[in-house]
């Protein structure tokens, strides 16, 4: 995963390249492939397939602004990685999946790869900018807030864990706002992010986490208006919680022994 949906890690994609072109070379020229899933990265952060060292890459035309139910793979030529293909029939695109290709689809994917490339500087800069002011926003104003992920990371991706509230009320008390705990893959399970839970992060925290996107046309208001909900919510909640007025009143939490 070039870019993880969740947190907007970016992964070392040039190294990782680099050390299985090592691995290749030590067994003497037996292929190792590399494959990265890029949905996240195409058209917001620069990818280069031969300075990665990628083979085959990935990519969903929705997530650059294109059309919904498109996507692409990238397959190198040079040494070519051979395939075996999942749909089998008349032997479009070079027998590697039949059935008749999407035009119109296919050419909204191109249209907005170029607008991305073009674009994907000034949208990197405006979105940092955006994020840098949501998480300002919500931090300066409440306590006990965590950041996961890199700050370097892809600041598309915004994730914040609130302590001592309770994910699912929070999440329904901001109905008003498009928002999610975890990603759109896993939105309709109630367990805990399992990126954050690799992460190392506790069950609560991670149950209490809630992704930010921001895009090409997010708005400074939207931002403002969100952290003006966040900020309000959670102390509302907080207030309705025991927890907290423990902490308040300077318990540690997890010194407690709790009862079934």
């Amino acid at each position: 995963m070039a870019v993880n949906n969740e947190i907007g890690v970016i992964q070392p994609l040039r190294e990782i390249g680099q050390m299985l072109r090592d691995l290749q070379q030590e067994r003497g020229g037996s292929k190792v492939l590399f494959h990265t899933d890029a949905a996240q990265a195409v058209g917001k952060i620069p990818m280069d397939v031969d300075q990665m060292g990628i083979d085959v890459m990935s990519i969903s035309g929705h997530k650059l602004y294109g059309p919904k139910g498109i996507g692409a793979a990238y397959i190198r030529r040079r040494p070519r990685v051979r395939l075996e293909p999942l749909m089998h029939g008349g032997g479009q695109e070079r027998g590697l999946r039949s059935g008749t290709v999407p035009a119109v689809l296919a050419v909204g994917l191109g249209e907005a790869c170029r607008i991305a490339e073009r674009e994907m500087q000034d949208d990197h800069l405006r979105i940092s900018q955006l994020a840098t002011r949501l998480i300002t926003g919500i931090t300066s104003q409440i306590d006990f807030v965590v950041r996961n992920g890199d700050p370097e990371g892809y600041p598309g991706c915004v994730n914040l864990s609130f302590a001592y509230v309770e994910g699912e009320s929070l999440l329904m008390a901001l109905k008003d706002i498009a928002l999610s705990s975890g990603s759109a893959c896993t939105s309709a399970s109630l367990e805990p992010s399992y990126v954050l839970r690799a992460l190392g992060a506790a069950e609560d925290m991670a149950h209490s986490s809630l992704r930010f996107g921001i895009g090409r046309f997010t708005t400074e208001d939207e931002i403002d208006f969100v952290v003006k909900r966040i900020v309000g919510t959670v102390n509302k909640l907080r207030d309705m919680s025991p927890l907290w007025e423990m902490v308040q009143e300077g318990i540690d939490i997890n010194s407690i022994q709790w009862s079934q």
